[in-house]
């Protein structure tokens, strides 16, 4: 099966039933992407497949269809995404582990909505949990990074 990742083709040869998210931490080594609850939950495994927000851990590998991004291919290699310069000056990580998910789906937002209010802001990330409570931070990122997508 051919599946492309962050720009890059690989080839893996897995069970159609795979989830993706253990093709991408198992069978290529990309482990921004979290195990969380296992059952679309949590979104601690939020990736983007053509640009939409997707929870890896319930799209079998057999039922992918198009790009998938992860966390490590968000930015470029010269530069952060907004969204995660936005977590970095708005300090929204505090253990950390959900944070690649929440970027994740703040980004896909932000490709649909470039000026959100609080109240859809909460309603889209509402399926990303953090057991660290930082929503007001996040928040606040995603207020951040969506002024300074509109600015650039």
């Amino acid at each position: 099966m051919n599946l492309t990742v962050n720009g890059i083709s690989h080839e893996v040869d897995v069970e159609d039933d795979m989830p993706l998210l253990w093709v991408l931490r198992d069978e290529l080594g990309v482990t921004g992407v979290k195990y969380g609850c296992g059952v679309a939950q949590c979104g601690a495994c939020t990736v983007h497949v053509d640009g939409q927000a997707v929870r890896s851990c319930q799209l079998r590998i057999g039922d992918l269809e198009g790009e998938v991004t992860t966390i490590e291919g968000l930015g470029t290699p010269d530069a952060m995404h907004a969204v995660q310069a936005a977590w970095a000056e708005q300090q929204v990580a505090q253990c950390g582990y959900c944070q690649s998910g929440q970027i994740m789906q703040a980004a896909a937002l932000l490709e649909l909505n470039d000026d959100p209010s609080d109240a859809e802001i909460d309603a889209v990330m509402s399926g990303n949990l953090c057991r660290c409570g930082t929503y007001p931070r996040i928040r606040a990122a995603v207020k951040t990074a969506a002024k300074n997508l509109r600015e650039a």
